[in-house]
């Protein structure tokens, strides 16, 4: 944050303070022209509700920035085991894939991800005094408005702690040049404790849901405010994934069990107003959109379409969504995984690991994935030799799921997403079902394992279109078998959404050691496979290096000690 990007911050928010078109929901744009700062008089702007609302909103904004997309991406899942290089991939992600990161990697930069954190300390630390001085702007209203932000505040920095560690923090706005931006880096631990004291103070101020579901008929839809922008059901959710982190399972699970307890009042409601809901069924009391809806027959990818072709569905927790009408692109997938122009990607999927023939997976021959698992069908196109990614870039897949042989019994069909705007998803019911499962397997009292694989099957039963592909026998005896079926499952499910390094990475924090992380890790290595692993016994080398300009600008910063060597040594301190 720090001396390098105030400068670049302080601009960018007065750009903001000039931004003349709100949309109702939050939508992604780079918009933002940057002003000199003498053209603003700061005490000429923050006067009415309004102004808080332009700069709320550019929060969103600037999460939804390529920059920042793109690093948020690559964080939580380019050093994982999901990932190959595909075609014209950039020399700086090749070496992420490498291991081999040096700390002048652009990836090693975070100023984008601060300039959010920054523009919600803004709004945080002036919507009270406009709510003081503006009759329509109520103090609820204010609350709601400062929850919102704390909580993407909060997310901003959870991204930055699973990717560096130890980080600057501050809930402090930068915004005149008299204030001193150079920290030292605060300790991870004590940095999950105020978010998480952060979320607990303003929960109950935030918005539980902005619109009701739209009803034409027996016909439904989600409003894209409920998803796109931070609820209490949201804060919730990500309070449930800080417990996680801290090990405090009672309340990962108190905080799971009330965001599922609001998804089953919120499917009750709507049947009581659209009556028959063919497309979400109770799987196990938990309500889930099916993947063959009642009535269809056996063609699955209703789930699916639902979740990442459409978006915004009934599963959805929060994710940041893209709009054509007003030229949003969502780069990050349309760029590394593919579209419409460039289908290839310039990643793939691990063929090492899952192959390259649907035969393969048709007659059970690759482990992860049963063969009537449609996550596999859903996540990969399969091209000649070549496994390139299909979650988020496909619109639409569909498939049989019955008496399926061969690859023309499958009658696999999926339609390229036409334009860049697919969503991209933070939080979805499913994150919920598997961050309890985890916390019931770590707390391990009477009757937790049986609770812990119910919330797992619910996920996997759904994805095999209600088939029962797991067997509870296998695993209710052995805490580590549970262990390895929930972290398999985040897998399946979660595949190419990047968590699948965060997950790794916190098991090794939990573990003590990276014994588990090394040996996923190992599996997409033809070459250096023994090197690679030995590298990553070092429990430092699973976070990312503080990126080299910061270190010269801020002398409180000490490199993380796996990354001090060669190039960095100079700024080891």
């Amino acid at each position: 944050m720090i001396t390098n990007i105030n400068n670049i911050v302080k601009r960018m928010v007065w750009a903001t303070l000039f931004t003349v078109h709100c949309s109702l929901f939050i939508s992604c744009s780079d918009f933002l022209d940057i002003l000199p700062m003498n053209e603003v008089v700061l005490e000429n702007y923050w006067t009415e509700k309004g102004d808080v609302t332009s700069v709320r909103n550019s929060c969103y904004e600037s999460l939804c920035s390529s920059n920042a997309l793109q690093r948020i991406g690559i964080w939580g899942e380019l050093r994982s085991d999901n990932i190959f290089a595909g075609a014209n991939i950039p020399n700086d992600v090749s070496e992420v894939l490498k291991e081999n990161i040096l700390s002048s990697n652009p990836y090693c930069n975070w100023s984008d991800i601060y300039k959010c954190i920054n523009r919600c300390n803004i709004v945080a630390h002036y919507a009270p005094k406009v709510q003081a001085i503006d009759p329509n702007y109520s103090e609820a209203e204010m609350k709601a408005d400062v929850a919102e932000v704390s909580a993407l505040r909060d997310l901003c920095y959870f991204f930055l702690i699973r990717t560096f560690r130890d980080v600057p923090y501050t809930r402090d706005p930068s915004i005149d040049d008299t204030q001193n931006y150079i920290l030292p880096a605060t300790k991870f631990e004590a940095v999950l404790d105020s978010l998480i004291d952060d979320l607990e103070s303003v929960k109950g101020d935030a918005v539980r849901r902005y619109e009701l579901e739209r009803v034409n008929g027996s016909r439904y839809t989600f409003p894209e405010v409920n998803s796109s922008r931070i609820t209490r059901v949201a804060i919730w959710t990500l309070l449930s994934d800080l417990y996680l982190w801290k090990e405090d399972w009672d309340n990962a699970i108190k905080y799971a069990d009330m965001v599922i307890d609001y998804k089953r009042q919120q499917y009750e409601e709507l049947k009581e107003r659209v009556g028959d809901i063919r497309e979400i069924d109770l799987i196990d009391e938990v309500p889930m959109i099916l993947e063959c809806p009642d009535g269809s027959g056996d063609t699955g990818g209703n789930a699916y379409n639902a979740i990442f072709g459409e978006g915004n569905s009934f599963e959805s927790i929060f994710e940041l969504y893209f709009s054509s009408r007003q030229n949003q692109e969502n780069t990050w997938v349309s760029s590394y995984y593919g579209n419409n122009n460039t289908p290839n990607g310039r990643l793939r999927g691990n063929a090492l690991t899952f192959g390259t023939s649907l035969l393969d997976v048709i007659q059970n021959k690759v482990p992860l994935f049963k063969s009537t698992d449609g996550r596999f069908y859903e996540c990969f196109r399969v091209n000649g030799q070549a496994l390139n990614i299909g979650k988020y870039v496909n619109s639409s897949v569909s498939y049989q799921t019955r008496s399926v042989t061969n690859e023309n019994s499958l009658r696999l069909n999926t339609d390229i997403r036409g334009n860049n705007t697919a969503p991209w998803i933070f939080y979805r019911l499913s994150d919920v079902l598997l961050i309890k499962a985890e916390a019931l397997v770590q707390r391990g009292l009477e009757g937790d394992m049986e609770e812990a694989f119910k919330m797992v099957n619910i996920v996997n039963k759904r994805a095999n279109n209600l088939t029962q592909s797991l067997k509870e026998t296998d695993y209710l005896n052995s805490k580590n078998a549970m262990e390895n079926l929930v972290f398999e499952e985040r897998r399946r499910e979660f595949m190419f959404e990047g968590k699948r390094w965060h997950d790794l990475v916190r098991r090794s924090r939990r573990d003590g050691n990276t014994a588990y992380l090394v040996a996923a890790v190992k599996s997409k290595y033809e070459q250096n496979a023994n090197a690679i692993a030995i590298k990553m016994a070092d429990p430092n080398i699973i976070y990312f290096p503080y990126a080299k300009n910061e270190m010269k600008v801020n002398p409180l910063l000490k490199q993380n000690s796996a990354y001090t060597n060669g190039e960095d040594e100079e700024y080891s301190r």
